[in-house]
């Protein structure tokens, strides 16, 4: 791309921060002053690499959460960030696994996390990768949010793990994860014990951006499920709350959510 159309391209992208709801191709096309065309290609090329979603009734283009889940990763990388803190308070109060993973589309990706454990049993897996919707804490809490349709949807589009890899009370079937997904709605949070992996447990509630309230992200507290019972779970679901409650209003402070 010549230096001119990687100027539009992040004008373009900076046009879409100002509304949420998305703007038609007409607008943005006035906005930076060149033809629909030019505008179309573009867009296109910033769907297909993730940037951009078009709303399918409004046709409205949208920015994608692609580049909030890049900001966190850098920022959860240098240290420095209005994020981290978060999780490390939380860690330090719960002595087990916090993480934060961020919704991109159709995907639910682990990016940053605090380990509270400081000795004994520890659960401390690779960052970077797609959480299983169907059978983590993650998957069920930002399923919960949408309707049930939408949610068996999403676990259709993921590719399917291997039943041997899932813990004993991993949902087997549709009527037992929707039951799953009923009990977190019910609660505002999701839990689970020994369903992702054997011996383990977690839970999880949704970071929701804080004007339009749409889901941006999954934060989650996890370790042995000998130390993390459901008992002890229900009692964390406070804090958990005020963590996710807090990295919603702490977003405000960084231009990734403009």
């Amino acid at each position: 791309m010549a230096g001119s159309q990687i100027e539009r391209a992040l004008s373009l992208l900076e046009s879409l921060t100002a509304d949420p709801g998305g703007m038609p191709m007409q607008t943005l096309a006035d906005q930076l002053q060149i033809p629909k065309s030019a505008t179309h290609r573009m867009l296109a090329e910033l769907i297909r690499l993730g940037y951009v979603r078009q709303d399918p009734q409004s046709s409205r283009y949208q920015l994608s959460t692609k580049l909030v889940a890049l900001g966190f990763r850098y920022l959860a990388n240098s240290g420095a960030d209005v994020v981290q803190p978060v999780l490390d308070r939380l860690a330090e109060e719960t002595g087990e696994l916090v993480r934060l993973g961020v919704i991109d589309g159709e995907r639910l990706t682990w990016i940053a996390k605090s380990q509270g454990a400081r000795g004994g049993l520890r659960y401390d897996p690779d960052m970077g990768r797609d959480a299983p919707l169907s059978s983590t804490a993650s998957g069920h809490a930002w399923l919960a949010s949408m309707s049930d349709a939408e949610a068996l949807a999403r676990v259709a589009q993921q590719a399917p793990v291997d039943p041997a890899e899932l813990g004993p009370n991993a949902p087997r079937s549709e009527a037992a994860l929707l039951e799953r997904l009923h009990l977190a709605r019910e609660h505002g949070y999701a839990w689970v014990v020994e369903s992702s992996a054997v011996g383990m447990a977690a839970m999880a509630a949704i970071v929701r951006h804080p004007r339009n309230h749409h889901a941006i992200g999954v934060l989650s507290i996890a370790g042995p499920s000998a130390r993390l019972g459901e008992a002890r779970m229900h009692q964390l679901a406070p804090r958990l709350l005020e963590a996710s409650e807090e990295l919603s209003q702490a977003s405000q402070a960084s231009e990734l959510f403009s």
